[in-house]
């Protein structure tokens, strides 16, 4: 492991910095993960919040953001590519290559899924279309696959659509991803196409994709990974389930089903204010703390 933790966080907005603050407060090991730039805070204008008349998003990130690495938190500006449970703890993993071993954990990424915007994505969502690939690889084992999308996200989806699909696309005309998640990708012997869709294609379900180079590709399925992994899917690696909305369901105390994580934000419904993350990352982060210094 390259490091150990208390608490991990993933997830740099509101609800994800306030549990940081809350926690390292009580003398809590912290670990932060996330990119201040991926939320969803940093391009708004804050008029509406308790002793704040005006202010920008970006302000209160940058803000937050000191006051929890002088509580103690350690910031790592990384995405989490995966989590697991272990007989002593939970293994967060980064698309860095990273292993962090913690005690308890706090989901505050968030919920939002980036569209693509081409024709087809819309008509055929759930039928070929999917925004999840740890949801839905197993519907595709022995079938043709693309995924679309520059990230740590659409990499990692590759690699693990590669175990179960007989041929994988990774398509975009860029990739904003480290090395290591590179290698793992070359690994898995996926196809690195460079080029943008333009169109989903098919009739009563996914069929291919049309290029903006001119070229198509046959296949059964698209996966759609155009930013970090989320909240729902990475409690979906812990086998915690959400809600029929998509939400993850948590308590008082924003405990999840499984004992040592928490979730904040969002990512449990709305209104999707900052005023309920903040709130609910004090909540969290206070209880993650506590149940990892027990």
């Amino acid at each position: 492991m390259d490091f150990t933790s208390d608490v991990t966080i993933i997830g740099s907005g509101p609800a994800g910095l306030q549990a940081a603050i809350h926690a390292s407060r009580r003398k809590a090991n912290v670990i932060l993960i996330g990119k201040l730039t991926e939320s969803a805070l940093l391009k708004a204008d804050i008029e509406n919040y308790f002793g704040i008349q005006s202010a920008t998003g970006e302000d209160l990130l940058n803000i937050s953001l000191e006051q929890a690495k002088n509580f103690g938190t350690v910031f790592l500006e990384e995405e989490v590519t995966s989590l697991e449970k272990k007989d002593t703890g939970f293994v967060v993993n980064t698309d860095n290559g990273k292993s962090i071993l913690s005690k308890s954990v706090v989901l505050a990424v968030g919920v939002s899924r980036k569209k693509l915007g081409v024709p087809g994505e819309k008509e055929f969502f759930g039928k070929g279309v999917s925004y999840c690939a740890s949801c839905d690889a197993g519907f595709y084992k022995n079938k043709i696959v693309g995924v679309v999308g520059d990230g740590s996200e659409a990499g990692e989806s590759a690699v693990l659509l590669s175990k179960y699909a007989s041929n994988v696309y990774w398509i975009s005309s860029g990739r904003s991803v480290s090395q290591y998640m590179l290698d793992k990708v070359n690994q898995a012997s996926i196809n690195l196409i460079d080029a943008d869709v333009i169109e989903i294609i098919g009739e009563n379900r996914v069929a291919g994709v049309k290029l903006d180079n001119g070229a198509g590709i046959n296949m059964d399925g698209v996966f759609i990974a155009l930013g970090a992994k989320g909240s729902m899917e990475l409690a979906l690696d812990l086998d915690i389930m959400p809600d029929i909305d998509g939400r993850i369901p948590v308590d008082a105390d924003c405990k999840t089903s499984l004992d040592g994580v928490y979730a904040c934000g969002d990512v449990t419904g709305k209104p999707y204010q900052v005023a309920r993350a903040v709130g609910q990352g004090c909540i969290a982060g206070d209880n993650a703390a506590k149940f990892a210094m027990r």
